[in-house]
C-alpha cells in the first residue's frame, strides 16, 4: 500500500488522478495558447516589416536574434548539447531549414502579397495538413471525421481568400500569396514531426539546435538570393525603422513562442498540439479590430468555417484518446484495488 500523508508521499486516490498528478496537461495547454496568440500578432507585425526588409533577410535576421537567445539558454547545460549538435548536425540542419528557412521564406513571401488575417486563417489548417501528411508518409489513414473537417477547413480557406466572391476585385492579387502560405504549412509539419525523431533531446535542446544548425544555411541562402536579385540587403535606415518589430519577432515569436509550441507538442502530442493553432486566426482578427482593420463578412465566414472544422477535429481527437486510454485506466484501477485488498497485504 501507499504510504499515508505522514510519510511525505502523495497518495494516489484514483487511477485518473494518478495520471493527472504525474503528467498534468495544463502547462502544455498554456504554452500552446501563448504560442498561438503570439503568432497571431506576428502576422500583423511582420506585414509592416516586409515593406522594408525582404523575406530572405527577414528570415535570417529573425533567427539570428533567436539563435543568440537559444545559445544563451544552452550555456548552463555544459558541453552535452554541443556534442549532440556535432553528432547530428546534418539531420538537425535539415529539420531547421525546413521549419525556419523554407517555412519562413515561403510564409513571408506569401504574406507580402496578402492580408495578415488571410495568412493566420490559412496557417490554422496545419493540424489537418498534419493528418494528411501522416497518411502519405506513415500510411495512417485519417478517419472519416478528419476527412470531413479537412474539406470544411479548405472550403473556409477558399471563402477567406475571396475566390468565390465575384464582388471582390482584389482576390486575384492575394491568391498567389495565399497559395504560398498554404504550401508553407507542409514545411512546418515536417519540422514538427522531427521532434519525435529526436526524442532524446529536451525541448530547449531540439529547438535551439535546429535553429543553430540551420543558421549558416539561412545566411548562405540570403547571400545567394541577393546575388541572383531575388533579395536585397536591407539598408541601415530600414533596420532602424523596424528594429522594434524585428526584436519582437526574433525574441518572442521566433524564440519563446517556438519553445512553448515544442513544449506543448511534446506534452500533448503533435496532432493535439497543432490543433491549438486555431487560436492564431482568432487572435489575428482581434488584433486587426484593435488596430482599426475589422475583417469583412466574407473573411469572418471563412474563419468561422476553419475554426469550426478545427474544433470538431480536436473534439474527435480527444474522444478517440479517451477511448484508447479507457483500458489502461481500467487496469490501473484494478491494480490499485488489488493492492488495497486485505488478501494482498
Amino acid at each position: 500500500m501507499a504510504a499515508g500523508p505522514a510519510g511525505g508521499e502523495a497518495v494516489p486516490i484514483t487511477a485518473s488522478g494518478a495520471i493527472m498528478f504525474a503528467n498534468p496537461r495544463w502547462p502544455g495547454i498554456g504554452a500552446l495558447l501563448f504560442a498561438a496568440t503570439t503568432w497571431g500578432a506576428m502576422f500583423i507585425v511582420s506585414k509592416d516589416v516586409l515593406g522594408y526588409v525582404d523575406p530572405f533577410w527577414f528570415t535570417f535576421i529573425r533567427y539570428a536574434i533567436a539563435g543568440l537567445l537559444f545559445a544563451a539558454l544552452l550555456l548552463p547545460r555544459g558541453s552535452a548539447p554541443w556534442r549532440n549538435l556535432r553528432a547530428n548536425a546534418a539531420p538537425l540542419a535539415l529539420r531547421g531549414v525546413s521549419g525556419f528557412g523554407v517555412f519562413s521564406v515561403t510564409l513571408l513571401t506569401g504574406l507580402a502579397h496578402t492580408e495578415p488575417s488571410h495568412g493566420a486563417v490559412i496557417m490554422a489548417t496545419t493540424p489537418l495538413t498534419t493528418q494528411l501528411v501522416r497518411w502519405a508518409l506513415d500510411g495512417v489513414k485519417p478517419k472519416r471525421t478528419t476527412l470531413l473537417t479537412t474539406t470544411l477547413a479548405l472550403a473556409g480557406v477558399v471563402v477567406v481568400t475571396g475566390v468565390l466572391s465575384h464582388a471582390s476585385f482584389s482576390w486575384t492579387a492575394t491568391l498567389h500569396g495565399d497559395a504560398l502560405i498554404l504550401a508553407s504549412t507542409l514545411a512546418w509539419v515536417w519540422y514538427t514531426r522531427g521532434a519525435a525523431y529526436f526524442a532524446q533531446l529536451e525541448i530547449v535542446e531540439y529547438t535551439a539546435l535546429t535553429v543553430l544548425a540551420a543558421l549558416p544555411v539561412l545566411a548562405v541562402a540570403a547571400f545567394f538570393a541577393t546575388a541572383f536579385d531575388f533579395a536585397s540587403v536591407p539598408q541601415v535606415e530600414d533596420l532602424h525603422i523596424t528594429w522594434h518589430a524585428m526584436l519582437f519577432v526574433g525574441v518572442v515569436a521566433s524564440g519563446f513562442a517556438i519553445l512553448a509550441f515544442n513544449f506543448g507538442v511534446r506534452r500533448l502530442g503533435a496532432v493535439t498540439g497543432t490543433a491549438f493553432l486555431n487560436f492564431v486566426p482568432v487572435s489575428a482578427l482581434l488584433y486587426g479590430v484593435v488596430l482599426g482593420k475589422p475583417p469583412s463578412a466574407t473573411e469572418l465566414a471563412g474563419a468561422a468555417m476553419v475554426i469550426g472544422a478545427l474544433l470538431i477535429h480536436t473534439a474527435a481527437s480527444v474522444r478517440d484518446a479517451r477511448v484508447s486510454a479507457a483500458p489502461v485506466r481500467a487496469r490501473m484501477t484494478t491494480g490499485l484495488r488489488a493492492a488495497d485488498c486485505p488478501q494482498a497485504r
